[in-house]
């Protein structure tokens, strides 16, 4: 059964779409496009950041399915569908993997059937919840998930749109389900490589959308892994989290930092 679409307002841009936009994505419209390119051309590192995190989104579920032995993942703020989503990588190397996409928002649910595509082996389901309500999170998931063997939890870019540090209960209540073994994926804006085109900008967002964001420093994102153990190379830019040996040159840094922990 088709999910059911909520009215979308087209006239309010939305950080999406914005986002969808900057990843070369076409689910967005003129105001969207508008106050995208503002925003890139008062800091053009943001696209950067986009390109950088799907990337490290690829390696790091490439490396949990290979060489961790995860088929089970839990990916909240799934933000809308592109290239390279986290079923798609995960079932080219096992069919078998299972993927719940969380969201709550109207943009997402719109195209949430674009993310219900699996292999046959495979499951992928979609659950329209808030981060803010961890408990329904868990609630809806363990309809698809196995919550007595491992799940990588995937958080790119979301714990910012939870402005205090109540976000830290959050994440902590989510981690605190999932079993020995499992993994935590998570990464967010900094202010540390260009800091005040990452301040203006942030101001920038938080004046043009409803759904206002945080940039948070290393330090702060590290708070989430307490109590896992960090894989090499630890909490860094994610351009520079395992990238892919083209050459030897360091990738440049980005103002987006994230690691992958280990739950003991």
């Amino acid at each position: 059964m088709p999910l059911e679409r909520p009215p979308i307002n087209s006239s309010v841009p939305h950080s999406a779409r914005i986002w969808n936009h900057w990843l070369g994505g076409k689910d967005c419209y003129e105001i969207d496009r508008q106050v995208g390119d503002q925003i890139a051309a008062a800091n053009p590192a943001i696209l950067d950041i986009a390109r950088a995190q799907r990337a490290f989104l690829a390696r790091a579920v490439e490396h949990l399915v290979g060489a961790a032995g995860i088929r089970q993942f839990l990916d909240v703020g799934t933000g809308l569908p592109t290239a390279d989503n986290t079923h798609e990588v995960a079932q080219r190397l096992a069919p078998e993997a299972r993927i719940v996409y969380v969201d709550h928002d109207p943009i997402v649910l719109a195209h949430a059937e674009a993310l219900l595509t699996s292999t046959p082996e495979g499951v992928t389901d979609y659950i329209d919840a808030d981060l803010r309500d961890p408990d329904a999170i868990l609630e809806q998931a363990a309809r698809t998930l196995d919550f007595t063997r491992p799940i990588a939890l995937i958080l790119l870019g979301i714990t910012a749109h939870i402005t205090d540090d109540s976000v830290y209960d959050v994440v902590g209540r989510l981690t605190d389900a999932l079993p020995s073994g499992s993994y935590l994926v998570l990464c967010d804006d900094t202010e540390v490589v260009n800091p005040r085109q990452m301040r203006e900008m942030i101001e920038q967002w938080n004046e043009a959308s409803d759904n206002p964001r945080v940039n948070r420093s290393p330090e702060q994102l590290a708070r989430f892994f307490d109590g896992l153990e960090l894989l090499e190379p630890g909490l860094v830019s994610v351009s520079r989290w395992r990238p892919a040996k083209t050459g030897t040159a360091v990738p440049a840094e980005v103002d987006d930092f994230g690691g992958v922990a280990l739950k003991p």
